[in-house]
């Protein structure tokens, strides 16, 4: 077992009288709490079949605190949505065989598991996709993510595709089935991911979105294909088990974040779109957002964080749930602030993995056990399913670096 410590970079503090540990419902959920596992890639998957022997396990450890909320790594509705292919798949019979246990575990302990639907566009790995005879989709013809995805792209005879309308309605076909099965297969819900520079990012976004049709332009026609795939999915399986995730300040996938003057303009005219579908009686679940504190996933804490923005104007128009996340495990003094807005609820990441016991340390202000940043994306149990509980943490006598 690698030599796991506590973590130095935090002085935790209690926050077991604050709001974050008062009951809520969500969607159809009553959550005991409202610290929620944020989606997380691991990468245990083999060609798109998640670990049968450790996502199960995964899961279970995490979801041990009753009434807790887990999210799930990305997983592919269908093969055109994939490139990475040790990220799991929704689509096959192997792939739901996992899935179903991994529900049941979680259920087992008394807690809820949504499955976070994503579709990469441009991050894909064009030669992958070519390999499998699949496009290399976004929202526009040519407007490439970097110079590296260019040529990549161009070498291996897989140009970027702007997606046509009929493609778009397969889409959401695919977004639509994946969420059905998920259900059917226990799932509590189902997350879209419009976030983080992927497909449905894309088409928001006004430097990756050059369209001219009725999915490009404006910020209402940028908008519309993630407003499509709401509505379907809220159809199919109800408003109560669908939510979505933002990214309004995010870099990641060469997105323009704050750098766009319109950015805030164009997401309060989406969660005024969810916030008025709500008023006729279709209040999604809840809407996600990844904070401005974090614009770029790949970057260590601190780094790469935008001051010139808030999330905050979400509360003038969204009347529903919220779920923050954002390096909020290192921030206790923050997370004690923002749950005092209503309805609001805290996403914990990167710390979820190396503290499987992490509601119970929030609640008593326990230290934290550091985390392996090294075998984020490997493939084995390592730095995945060995991380103890603080009460093992201790007898193995865990110090913090000084």
């Amino acid at each position: 077992m690698p030599a796991y410590k506590f973590t130095n970079r935090v002085h935790p503090i209690p926050l077991g009288h604050t709001n974050l540990f008062e009951p809520i419902e969500v969607g159809d959920m009553k959550l005991a709490h409202r610290v929620v596992m944020a989606p997380l890639t691991r990468l245990r998957a083999t060609k798109y079949a998640p670990n049968g022997e450790l996502a199960p396990e995964y899961y279970a450890q995490r979801a041990q605190r009753p009434g807790t909320l887990i999210i799930t790594e990305a997983s592919y509705p269908a093969p055109q949505f994939g490139g990475y292919v040790n990220a799991p798949g929704l689509w096959a019979k192997e792939h739901w065989d996992v899935w179903r246990e991994v529900f049941k575990r979680v259920h087992e302990k008394k807690s809820f598991i949504y499955v976070q639907l994503w579709n990469m566009g441009r991050q894909a790995p064009p030669a992958v996709l070519k390999a499998d005879g699949l496009r290399y989709d976004s929202a526009s013809d040519g407007v490439y993510m970097d110079k590296n995805s260019e040529e990549e792209a161009i070498k291996s005879n897989n140009p970027q595709h702007g997606l046509t309308k009929d493609e778009i309605k397969q889409y959401v076909k695919d977004f639509v089935r994946a969420s059905k099965e998920s259900v059917e297969n226990g799932a509590d819900g189902v997350e879209i991911h419009s976030a983080n520079g992927y497909l449905l990012n894309q088409f928001l976004d006004p430097g990756s979105n050059k369209r001219t049709d009725e999915y490009g332009g404006s910020i209402e026609n940028r908008a519309r294909f993630t407003l499509e795939v709401v509505d379907a999915v809220v159809d199919a399986i109800g408003p109560e088990k669908t939510a979505v995730r933002f990214s309004p300040y995010g870099k990641f996938g060469s997105m323009s974040g704050g750098s766009a003057p319109e950015i805030v303009a164009q997401y309060a005219y989406v969660f005024g779109e969810l916030e008025r579908r709500a008023k006729q009686g279709k209040r999604l679940s809840y809407i996600h957002l990844v904070e401005p504190r974090v614009t770029h996933p790949g970057l260590l804490e601190g780094q790469g964080e935008y001051d010139e923005g808030s999330n905050d104007f979400i509360y003038s128009i969204w009347k529903g749930v919220v779920l923050r996340a954002g390096n909020l495990a290192l921030h206790p003094e923050v997370v004690k602030e923002w749950v005092k807005f209503p309805r609001t609820l805290i996403c914990y990441g990167r710390f979820f993995i190396s503290n499987p016991d992490l509601v119970d340390r929030l609640e008593k202000g326990l230290p934290l056990t550091e985390y392996d940043r090294d075998n984020f994306y490997t493939h084995g149990a390592e730095g995945y399913t060995d991380y103890p509980n603080y009460s093992e943490c201790v007898k193995e006598g865990y110090q913090k670096d000084l």
